[in-house]
């Protein structure tokens, strides 16, 4: 049963907008799970998800945010891309992926209109994906843009 932080998360992504923009990460990616991710320094909450892989979240649960790369991504503020952790040895000894069994990854800071760090947009996949791309990353970029609108608007 999520305490009310977490179903507050939850009702933040209850919002026809935000599932479109998911549905429409998953499509552009094929990444088969996509998140808008509650992120502070002690908690990882599923705000919004697209399941096409049975990862098994639903908006709401939790992962513990020290096993995960957007932990990392609320510390620098900065994109992660992994189209194949077997090829980035940067990542390939972070605990995430062996964890979560995913060889794709993408994950962007969602910040609000008035500067403050919300959590994440994220993806994730068993197989590796090209996401590398200069024009996928800039898409990416402005679906994360259209979250923190919304969200900011709340």
């Amino acid at each position: 049963m999520p305490d009310e932080f977490a179903a507050g998360v939850a009702r933040d992504g209850d919002d026809d907008g935000i599932r479109q923009i998911l549905d429409e990460v998953a499509a552009s990616t094929g990444m088969g799970f996509v998140a808008l991710a509650r992120v502070t320094d002690t908690r990882w909450i599923a705000c919004q998800v697209v399941d096409q892989i049975d990862f098994g979240m639903s908006p709401g649960e939790e992962l513990r945010v020290s096993t995960t790369i957007c932990n990392d991504i609320r510390e620098h503020g900065n994109t992660v891309v992994i189209d194949d952790v077997a090829g980035n040895p940067k990542w390939l000894s972070h605990p995430a992926p062996a964890l979560y069994g995913f060889k794709s990854y993408v994950s962007l800071p969602i910040v609000l209109t008035d500067g403050s760090f919300y959590g994440t947009l994220c993806a994730i996949d068993p197989e590796p994906r090209k996401l590398a791309g200069l024009g996928k990353v800039s898409m990416l970029k402005g679906f994360a843009d259209r979250i923190a609108s919304i969200l900011s608007a709340d």
